[in-house]
Parts: structure tokens; sequence; C-alpha cells
């Protein structure tokens, strides 16, 4: 039996400990054959090398992460130290720039349940960013996208969302195809011109490495290597929303947002993406992450306008 003190020089020993010793806990239930007693900011642990030798590897993780983003929480400790030996922190991105926007702008995770999505991405390939307007949820899902794109994670990003009118009849709209569904996409195309130029968006589109498309042309094809990301799926119906996660290839991930407060579709049509939530709540390789108005970026009055709402029709 070997037995080795850590000092703890990079991590503050109540940050690294967590309220009540919960985060000192989650890590020696994850190395049940090790004895650890813990004062102050020394940690001497005693038990076989070649699992302290595992041990001091991820505390170093531990500590790059903590130097890049100022932050431990339960979600990076599981992460980190549940799992194979040799598991990685996935994404650790999480609170800091994923890109550099096109005016010199850092685009980064900017609040908590963000910075979850974004450490959600790393671990499970289907997520679900549910919550209200102003969340970010779209935003940074694009964000995480072009990131992929950028280091060659994936080949293709595909953008999508159901054509719905928002509780107003549009009647006849003139022009080709693109012409006529481009106003549905448009915020899809708000946020991509954020974070790429112009004319390299222009070209990316025309040669298919960013695609943008109505729901509808999901049916019948295999999205693999690519990152794909339904927006508004609250407007999907439960038919539409299972078509599109059976299309998800074995190098793909999905994000998928949504906001059950501002469902567009007739008034006796239940939407698929509250039915999916019911459903795939559990199933391992999903992540559900909700935001609430705590997350809300835009104008601090929109923060107060969804509150106000919420007040007068709450969700069922």
């Amino acid at each position: 039996m070997t037995e080795k003190i850590y000092t703890l020089a990079v991590i503050q020993p109540q940050l690294f400990y967590g309220p009540n010793n919960e985060y000192l806990e989650l890590i020696k239930a994850n190395f049940p054959s090790l004895k650890f007693v813990a004062r102050g900011n020394e940690i001497k642990i005693s038990g076989d090398e070649a699992k302290l030798e595992i041990f001091a590897t991820k505390l170093k993780e531990l500590e790059k992460y903590f130097e890049k983003t100022g932050e431990i929480n339960e979600h990076v400790l599981h992460d980190l130290f549940k799992g194979t030996e040799n598991k990685k922190l996935h994404l650790s991105s999480a609170g800091q720039t994923l890109v550099i926007g096109t005016r010199g702008q850092k685009i980064a995770a900017r609040t908590g349940n963000q910075k979850a999505l974004v450490q959600a991405a790393g671990e499970d390939d289907i997520l679900f960013a549910i919550g209200p307007a102003g969340t970010g949820k779209t935003y940074t899902a694009v964000a995480l996208a072009v990131k992929a794109l950028k280091e060659r994670v994936i080949r293709k990003i595909i953008l999508t969302r159901p054509a719905v009118e928002a509780g107003e009849n549009l009647g006849f709209l003139p022009g080709d195809l693109k012409e006529k569904i481009d106003p549905y996409l448009r915020p899809l195309y708000d946020a991509l011109e954020d974070m790429i130029p112009t004319e390299k968006l222009k070209s990316m589109v025309d040669s298919g490495t960013v695609e943008i498309a109505p729901l509808a042309f999901m049916r019948g094809r295999t999205l693999d290597n690519c990152f794909v990301i339904l927006d508004e799926a609250q407007n999907a119906t439960n038919q539409q929303l299972k078509m599109f996660l059976t299309r998800l290839g074995p190098d793909a991930k999905m994000i998928i947002t949504g906001d059950l407060t501002q469902v567009d579709l007739p008034r006796r049509q239940e939407s698929g993406l509250r039915i999916a939530l019911d459903i795939l709540k559990g199933v391992k390789g999903i992540s559900i992450i909700r935001l609430t108005t705590l997350d809300v970026v835009r104008h601090k009055l929109v923060k107060d306008i969804i509150k106000a709402y919420d007040k007068r029709e709450p969700e069922e």
C-alpha cells in the first residue's frame, strides 16, 4: 500500500470539498479502494499506487479546468471522476469562449444553465434545451455547432425548424422555395451571421457545409457526421419530432430547442416536444436542460415581460 499527500495549491479547499463536503464525497465514491484523510489544503490518500496515479492525473485535469473557468460544480466532477480511467473532461469550454464573432466579440455561455448546455453537449448526442424567449437556447446551440465545424469534429451543420406561422396568416408567399422558407429560418441566419462572415457563410451554404431547411425536408435522411439543430421544436407535431429524432446517424449530435409557452400549432394539436420530453425522460444519452427567466440575456425588460405573462397564463 502506498501513501501520498496532495496539496491543493490551485483550488481553494472549500471549493474543492464543496458544500458539506459533497464534492469530496463524490470523488471518494469513485475511488472506493482508496482511503482519504482531508485536512485544510492537504489530502492524504493511501491505497494502490496505480489508482493513486489515476487520481493525480484527474486532479491535474480539474485544476486546469478551474484555472480556465474559475468554477467547479457537480456536473464537472461527475464527468471527470466517474467512468473509465481514461475518460477526459469533454467540452471543458463551458464558461469559456466558444467562438469569436464577426465583430470580434467573444461568444460564450453566460449563465448557469447555458454552461450546463455546453457541458451536456460533450456528454450526450441528443440534447433538449427548453426555456422561454431570450434565454440563449438557439444562440448557444449554434455556437456549439460552429465550434465543432471549425475544429473539424463534424463536416456539416444542419439547422431546421417547423414552418409554422406564429399566430398569423401570412397567406401566399411569392418567390422560389428558398424565398418562401427563408422568413421562417431567419433567426438561424441571424445567429450564424454573428459568428461567420457573410461571404464565407454564403459560400458554406452554397457548398452545403451549412444547410438550413424546414423540418419536412429531414424525412427519409440519415444525418451523419454533422451537428443538427431543431429550433422552435414546440411547433413540431409528435409524428414530425419522432421522424426527426430517428434521423440521427452514428457520428452526429442533435440539439432540440423549444419554448412550451409559445406553441403555434392548431388549438387541438398537442406539441410533439411536450410528448417527447415525457417519453424520453431518463433515456441514457439524452440530456434535458431547462432554462428559466434567470437565463434571459436580452433586454432586461424581457425577463419582466416573461414573468408577467407567466402570472397571467401559467404553463399547463
